[in-house]
């Protein structure tokens, strides 16, 4: 964040002080901690606050361990206990080897810290010994209502497109804890 020579007022984070690259100008780039958001990226966040995030993560070796109800009840489970936190789970479907979601959190909400304590109760429903998990997820931040209902009817369709489902509706393992709408402000 380039300051044009002035302070970025009170530094109520990590406060970096220097020269620019070939402007030679002083600047000043405040960055608050936020786990999980480059600071490039925080004027998205305030634009989108709190964000809703679409999350997908798969299985080590996509194995097909996960459309089934013990998982789906863990997973129900664990977003009513989010609620008690702030946190909403919306729109899900869980597939034999992946899972798609969308999520919101309250201004401290460490994504990254979510999936990992998701996954961890999700395996304890998992019979199968582990890993369980590819590491890692895919995360995109939703950034209006279109988006939002273009990405849920994809995920919708997921069934259908891999032959589990003869109709999206049919699919058994879907649901909606929380209904999240995408909104900037």
């Amino acid at each position: 964040m380039y300051s044009g020579g002035r302070s970025a007022g009170p530094c109520r984070g990590v406060c970096v002080k220097g020269l620019g690259a070939w402007h030679k100008r002083p600047y000043t780039v405040n960055l608050l901690f936020m786990p999980d958001r480059p600071p490039r990226l925080d004027w998205v966040f305030q634009r989108y606050d709190p964000p809703l995030y679409f999350v997908t993560f798969n299985t080590h070796n996509r194995q097909k361990l996960l459309a089934n109800s013990h998982v789906q009840n863990a997973l129900v489970n664990f977003a009513h206990e989010g609620e008690a936190r702030g946190i909403g789970l919306g729109r899900y479907v869980i597939m034999p080897d992946h899972v798609h979601l969308f999520v919101r959190g309250n201004f401290d909400f460490a994504l990254r810290q979510w999936v990992r304590m998701l996954k961890r109760v999700l395996s304890s429903a998992i019979p199968a010994e582990p890993p369980h998990w590819q590491q890692g997820f895919f995360d995109h931040l939703i950034r209006h209502g279109e988006s939002y209902a273009e990405k849920w009817e994809y995920v919708r369709q997921n069934p259908v497109r891999a032959e589990l489902s003869a109709n999206a509706d049919e699919w058994p393992w879907q649901g909606e804890i929380v209904r999240l709408e995408a909104r900037s402000v």
